[in-house]
């Protein structure tokens, strides 16, 4: 059984989030320099099984995509001819930063962690996935 993998993208930063095998939870990864992605992405699914990989789908409370989609778009497109085999999909990620930043303060951690904007970035690209996986779930009741 493959693994399900999550990105948040970003311009800068991508946080990274895979669930189990058995596609129950979700973890945090880590964060990668985004120009890395790629490199970072070929390396990991040398050595696991990646059956899907969710993208964060940027939209705005209006329904309309964020500026960030213009750079999502290219980088999708060549992550489906990089990995052709590999679906791809899109998944909402409206308030997912808002989400992790609240995660983070709940965990009860210091100041300069939660400042961490690569944690938050993992974090987000963490809900991103485990709520993929309720969504599916749900879908299969």
């Amino acid at each position: 059984m493959g693994r399900l993998l999550a990105l948040d993208y970003g311009t800068k930063r991508t946080g990274i989030a895979v669930s189990d095998t058995l596609k129950i939870i979700a973890n945090g990864l880590t964060t990668v320099p985004t120009h890395t992605l790629l490199d970072y992405l070929k390396a990991y699914m040398e050595k696991e099984n990646v059956e899907c990989i969710i993208v964060g789908l940027p939209k705005q409370m209006n329904n309309e995509y964020s500026e960030n989609m213009k750079h999502i778009r290219p980088f999708v497109k060549k992550l489906q001819s990089v990995y052709p085999d590999i679906r791809i999909e899109y998944y909402d990620e409206r308030f997912t930063s808002a989400l992790a930043q609240k995660t983070i303060l709940d965990a009860g951690l210091k100041k300069s962690d939660r400042q961490n904007k690569a944690l938050v970035d993992e974090v987000s690209a963490t809900i991103i996935l485990q709520s993929y996986m309720e969504s599916l779930r749900l879908q299969n009741k």
